[in-house]
């Protein structure tokens, strides 16, 4: 905090400056999450187009579902969050508010699929589960070291 004089009178009035937080090593943690999130989100934009021009591709089953869908379904699922995935990915690195927020959305939605798969996968799944918190941690707490006004070192 410093002093700033007034004009005339010789008293000062302190001058509040907002201070940005320091760049930590976290900030990589969310790099590392906008790179992930950019190739997952061409792999489904892939997987999407796939099974929507191309289903005899794709080794999907059909039948004894919990929730039944066709190839053209799933093809645009996957279409749609490959490019929800890859838009969130690209705006982590310009430190964009509404990118961490869809990013911690999308990743919290990834943390409950990889619980739910963690008694046919458990290496894998609590692999991924790890990922997935430190990501989150990375958003919440250190994503505000990623801002767009910042300039480079």
């Amino acid at each position: 905090m410093s002093a700033t004089p007034t004009s005339g009178s010789g008293a000062t009035v302190p001058r509040h400056y907002k201070e940005e937080p320091e760049v930590t090593g976290w900030v990589g943690w969310i790099i590392f999450a906008g790179t992930m999130m950019l190739i997952l989100g061409v792999f489904h934009m892939f997987e999407g187009i796939i099974a929507l021009a191309r289903h005899t591709y794709i080794n999907f089953p059909t039948s004894g579902l919990t929730i039944q869908v066709s190839y053209s379904q799933w093809g645009w699922v996957q279409l749609i969050a490959g490019v929800l995935v890859f838009l969130a990915g690209l705006g982590l690195f310009t430190g964009r508010m509404w990118a961490r927020v869809l990013a911690i959305i999308l990743v919290a939605i990834s943390a409950l699929v990889n619980f739910a798969w963690a008694t046919t996968f458990p290496v894998w799944s609590v692999t991924l589960l790890a990922i997935d918190l430190f990501v989150i941690y990375a958003l919440i707490a250190h994503g505000a070291e990623m801002k767009p006004d910042r300039e480079a070192v």
